[in-house]
């Protein structure tokens, strides 16, 4: 079941939005997000670059600078490859007893590539989440709106 946070009544109704009348649909936008689009709209890109956030939506023009992902992404990669890695790691181990050779030849790469594998879409879902919580320079009164 998706949650939604309460949004301005006039938004956008077109179904292809995460944003309606009744609020910002977090579980579409985070999914959205980890598939590195437009958590908004869906079909514009996320990001410009591997790991650099682009300025804006090419499609609805969405601001994404406001966004601060910050070292979050790189903490829940962390807890994700380790929470799934470590267990295996462990199991070998105690019932193989492989060779050193082996641990650095396959544990420290498979690692290496699950870690990177993951980072870009973990960052887009935290993108994701802050546009669909309204958090930092997503909510509906930008700052620079404010100080006018």
């Amino acid at each position: 079941m998706a949650t939604t946070v309460a949004g301005p009544a006039g938004s956008n109704n077109d179904w292809r939005s995460a944003e309606t009348a009744a609020g910002r649909n977090v579980g579409l936008s985070l999914w959205r997000g980890v598939r590195g689009r437009c958590p908004r709209c869906g079909r514009g890109r996320l990001f410009c670059a591997f790991l650099k956030v682009d300025d804006h939506c090419s499609i609805c023009s969405l601001d994404f600078t406001g966004h601060r992902a910050d070292d979050l992404p790189a903490y829940l990669v962390i807890v994700i490859v380790g929470h799934v890695l470590v267990p295996i790691i462990l199991w070998i181990e105690v019932d193989y007893a492989p060779s050193l050779a082996f641990q650095l030849g396959v544990y420290l790469p498979i690692t290496a590539l699950a870690s990177i594998a993951l980072l870009q879409p973990v960052k887009g879902a935290v993108v994701a989440l802050q546009w669909s919580l309204r958090m930092h320079g997503f909510d509906e009164h930008p700052s620079d709106e404010l100080q006018t």
